[in-house]
């Protein structure tokens, strides 16, 4: 696993990129919530000096007051330290100023460019190392509102300056530390969050052919990957039964092959075991020629049943009447029927449309399955019946030992033999059921096998002909 590739890794980067998105703005919101609060603070403190200036210099009514509107400012504005007032008369001759407010000349020029209607906007500038805020505004002297007075008033706002330089760099950090231990625990998070998947890919390291019993508890797995502990487990399951059926399959087919080269090894060893004339001979070749031919079409079978599986059967088309195929295969099987004491019947008609080779195969193992495993004196009846738009079946039925209904969905398997109910089953490979049903599917039908009354039915659905 790379980094590139780890969920973790992604958790992890969209967790801190996600907290860091949300500090980042938070910590620009305090800081200029905090900002904005200072800075109402200094106005409001600014404002109120400007007020009193302004009724201390309106109230006045003659030039001889000056000095007493001297005296009403100065103790207005004692003990009110980093606060600096300077008032005006017309022609800037200075009437009042606070000590050391010299610098509030370049906030009155700054007014006297705009002074708009009587108060500047608030003004912020440096001085030096320190830095101010301030508001000019002109004020009627008295009755004579010809000659207004100009009142300025700065406040020292470095120490609010310092405050907030201290404040974010505080801030920042804090914001740093924050993102660092968000994307620790979202790291934490997602490889706890991440255990089932662990624990679902230890599961799936020990499955082996020989170990395919272990499943997901998808009971005690999150919701969001109850689904996935479904899939994998039906997975396994489908898995565990294709290997069995492999073995079986393995095992029958080993066991098939074994009979007939044991056969041809055996009689081939009593042929040489002494000097035999020609006609001896000959007769033993005749015998190894049905061994030699029942091996020819076990294989000849198992390589249909090779392509069916991988979709490689691709029927022609062409108008199949049914009657007709199965009447000539009714007559075909005469007399295999005559010696076991059966007798075959037919009924109804219809058409199809696929390949009539392969559909002629299919009947024929159907009824050469029934024939072998009808007891004597019994009656097969294959019966065709239309059923117009969905299609037309084709069914064979025939009596014999109920077969249990857990070897039903079995019987269309490679040699797949229900012992207790087949009495000869040395007659054939167990192919041509599963061949049959190969047939069906590649013409886009379905057969189906059902056991009722001491009867076994089976029945093929296909589309009617074109």
């Amino acid at each position: 696993m790379t980094w590139r590739n780890s969920i973790t890794l992604r958790i992890t980067l969209l967790f801190a990129a996600t907290s860091a998105a949300v500090l980042i703005a938070l910590g620009t919101l305090i800081g200029t919530s905090v900002e904005a609060h200072l800075e109402e603070q200094d106005l409001e403190e600014i404002n109120s000096k400007l007020e009193i200036a302004r009724h201390t210099i309106s109230g006045a009514r003659s030039p001889a007051e000056l000095n007493a509107i001297q005296q009403q400012l100065e103790h207005a504005l004692i003990g009110h330290h980093g606060l600096s007032v300077a008032v005006f008369a017309p022609g800037n001759r200075p009437v009042f100023t606070t000590p050391g407010a010299d610098f509030l000349k370049e906030l009155i020029a700054a007014w006297s460019k705009d002074p708009g209607e009587g108060r500047s906007r608030p003004v912020v500038w440096e001085s030096g190392e320190r830095a101010y805020r301030g508001i000019a505004m002109s004020v009627p002297f008295g009755a004579v509102a010809a000659s207004p007075f100009t009142v300025a008033v700065a406040l020292d706002i470095s120490h609010h300056r310092d405050f907030m330089v201290s404040f974010r760099k505080t801030l920042w950090i804090f914001v740093a530390v924050g993102i660092l231990l968000s994307g620790f625990l979202g790291w934490f998070d997602a490889r706890r969050g991440l255990v089932p998947v662990r624990n679902m890919a230890q599961v799936a390291k020990g499955i082996s052919a020989s170990r395919l019993g272990d499943r997901l508890p998808h009971e005690s797995v999150p919701a969001e990957l109850a689904d996935l502990a479904a899939s994998f487990n039906a997975m396994l399951d489908r898995l565990e039964d294709s290997f069995r059926r492999l073995s079986d399959f393995s095992s029958d087919l080993a066991h098939e092959l074994r009979t007939p080269v044991s056969n041809l090894m055996t009689q081939t060893h009593v042929a040489l075991s002494r000097f035999r004339s020609a006609e001896e001979y000959r007769e033993i070749l005749y015998s190894n020629i049905e061994e030699y031919d029942r091996l020819a079409r076990m294989i000849a079978d198992m390589l249909f049943l090779a392509k069916a599986d991988h979709g490689l059967i691709v029927p022609n088309r062409e108008n199949i009447d049914l009657a007709t195929e199965v009447d000539e295969l009714i007559g075909f099987y005469e007399a295999l029927a005559d010696e076991g004491g059966v007798r075959v019947s037919r009924n109804g008609i219809g058409s199809i449309s696929g390949d009539r080779l392969m559909i002629r195969r299919a009947i024929s193992n159907l009824l050469s399955n029934a024939i072998r495993h009808t007891a004597r004196g019994g009656v097969i009846k294959a019966e065709i019946r239309d059923q117009g738009n969905d299609g037309v079946c084709i069914a064979v039925e025939n009596p014999g030992v109920a077969i249990p209904p857990a070897h039903l969905s079995r019987l269309f398997d490679r040699f797949y033999r229900v012992d207790s109910c087949r009495q000869r089953s040395g007659e054939g490979a167990g192919l041509g059921l599963a061949i049959t049903k190969s047939i069906v599917e590649a013409h886009g039908g379905t057969i189906s096998v059902s056991a009722e009354r001491g009867l076994i039915r089976f029945e093929i659905s296909m589309g009617t002909a074109p």
